[in-house]
């Protein structure tokens, strides 16, 4: 799978995203009357708009990035290590410059690609919304308008698991369980990240869990590479 792809190659991404206030009643009348549309299409007959703004957080327009954890696969010393750098902050604008910065240095070679679990449809266009949204530019290659199929530079590892099927979605959680991958759900959830975010403003345990699936992403590819997974001690943060 992908054998001309080497993994040196490669540089496995996640983000992290929250909605843009922690409450409701502080976003705008005018966003407020959109969330309302917004959620029309999945909030119970029940709900409030209010009732479900903690969904707001996975659509651009409502939602921030609050971390991006980028890792690749090194030889170091003799020995392979997964090197992981994280670009957190409460400064989205901020974050999403030096993040661009060093995605520019990185992709200076053709060779080089971007991967991510649902990183097609998830990860790489709400960054590059939150980047034109602030005025940051692109970096050539997540800028993928006119590009041919074989142009974009991405490789998701749920689109490998499809074979084809647009309708199936499986969790990196319940791959990396049935290939035996150490979970890296030992601590918070998808589900946990607002809360951690706007009640504990604990951006450093953000980055950590967003590293560890940074790191179960990069695992995931080996598998389906037919290659060993890398040891625990392979990790290496590097700030």
């Amino acid at each position: 799978m992908i054998d001309h792809i080497k993994v040196e190659d490669i540089m496995f991404l996640d983000i992290e995203t929250v909605p843009q206030e922690a409450g409701f009643d502080d976003v705008s009348p005018e966003l407020q009357e959109l969330w309302d549309k917004k959620s029309q299409f999945f909030r119970k007959d029940d709900e409030l708009p209010e009732d479900v703004y903690q969904r707001a957080g996975i659509y651009a327009e409502f939602g921030k990035i609050v971390c991006i954890s980028v890792g690749v696969l090194s030889h170091k010393d003799g020995q392979e290590k997964f090197r992981v750098k994280s670009f957190a902050s409460h400064d989205e604008i901020a974050l999403l410059s030096e993040f661009a910065q060093m995605l520019n240095g990185f992709t200076k070679d053709p060779k080089k690609n971007l991967c991510g679990h649902n990183v097609k449809e998830f990860d790489i266009p709400f960054i590059a919304r939150r980047m034109l949204i602030h005025g940051v530019k692109l970096p050539a290659i997540i800028d993928v308008a006119g590009k041919k199929p074989w142009e974009v530079k991405f490789i998701d590892t749920l689109d490998l698991w499809k074979f084809g099927d647009y309708k199936h979605y499986t969790s990196l959680n319940l791959l990396t369980t049935i290939f035996n991958i150490p979970s890296p759900k030992d601590d918070i959830d998808g589900s946990q990240v607002a809360s951690v975010y706007y009640e504990e403003k604990d951006l450093d345990r953000i980055a950590r869990y967003c590293e560890k699936d940074v790191f179960a992403t990069a695992q995931l590819l080996l598998k389906f590479k037919g290659m060993p997974i890398l040891p625990q001690e392979a990790f290496e943060h590097v700030g």
